[in-house]
C-alpha cells in the first residue's frame, strides 16, 4: 500500500461572494479533498467570501490594491502574503485581478483558476452574453492552471452547459455556476491526491497528458 500523504495547504484568493470558495470548503469538510484551506485573501474588504471563511474559522486577510501605486508593487506584497502560509496550492476563486508575470511564475504549476466559458472561447469578461450573442449551442466552465496568458493556461476540466432558446445571461450564468461548484472541488481533489501536474503547456492527469480542452465533466 502507498503511504498516506499529508494534507495539502491551500490558499484561496477572492474578490466577491465566494461561492466557489464555499464549494471547496464543503468538499474539504467532507474529506473529499486531502487538504485544508489555511487562508482566504481578498483585495476587497467587503467580499462576502471573507465572512464564509471566518464562519469556518479560516484565517482571512484583506490586501487592497488601492493601497499600492502599481500592479507590480501589489503583486509583490501579495506573493509575500501567500508565501507566509506556505501553500501547496493557490486557488483563484473569483479574484478579479490580472496577475503580473512574476507572481504567476512564482506559483507556476500550483495555481488554479476557473473561468466561465469553454476555453479558449470567450476569454475575459461578459462570457455568458457573448456566448448567447454568438448563437452558441453550448457554453460552460473551465478549470485551468494559471500562466502569464490571461485565461490561457492548460485546461484541466470543462463542464458543458446547453444554451436554451430563452436563456438570458443571468439564467445561463446560474446553470454554469452549478457546474463550477462541482468541477472546481473535483480538480482540487485531484491535485490533493497528487494525480494532477502541469507540464510546459499542458496538464497531466494520472500520468497521461490531457487534451487541449481538458477532460469533460461528466465524462462523455
Amino acid at each position: 500500500m502507498a503511504p498516506e500523504r499529508s494534507p495539502i495547504r491551500i490558499v484561496v484568493l477572492i474578490s466577491g461572494s465566494g461561492s466557489n470558495l464555499q464549494a471547496i470548503m464543503d468538499s474539504c469538510q467532507r474529506n473529499e479533498i486531502n487538504g485544508e484551506i489555511c487562508a482566504v485573501i481578498s483585495n476587497k474588504a467587503n467580499a462576502y467570501g471573507l465572512q464564509r471563511a471566518q464562519q469556518a474559522d479560516i484565517d482571512t486577510q484583506v490586501l487592497s490594491h488601492k493601497d499600492f501605486d502599481s500592479r507590480e508593487a501589489y503583486d509583490q506584497r501579495l506573493a509575500q502574503l501567500i508565501d507566509s502560509y506556505n501553500p501547496d496550492l493557490v486557488v483563484l476563486a473569483g479574484f478579479m485581478r490580472i496577475l503580473t508575470a512574476d507572481l504567476v511564475q512564482k506559483f507556476k504549476g500550483k495555481m488554479l483558476n476557473i473561468h466561465p466559458s469553454l476555453l479558449p472561447k470567450y476569454q475575459g469578461l461578459n462570457t455568458h452574453q457573448r456566448a448567447i450573442d454568438a448563437k452558441e449551442t453550448f457554453h460552460g466552465a473551465s478549470v485551468h492552471f494559471v500562466t502569464e496568458e490571461l485565461d490561457g493556461g492548460p485546461v484541466i476540466v470543462q463542464a458543458r452547459v446547453p444554451i436554451l432558446a430563452d436563456d438570458t445571461a443571468h439564467t445561463l450564468s446560474q446553470r454554469v455556476h452549478e457546474q463550477e461548484h462541482i468541477i472546481y472541488p473535483l480538480v482540487v481533489k485531484w491535485f490533493s491526491e497528487h494525480r494532477l501536474t502541469m507540464e510546459a503547456d499542458y496538464a497531466v492527469f494520472d500520468n497521461q497528458p490531457l487534451p487541449a480542452q481538458g477532460a469533460n465533466y461528466p465524462e462523455e
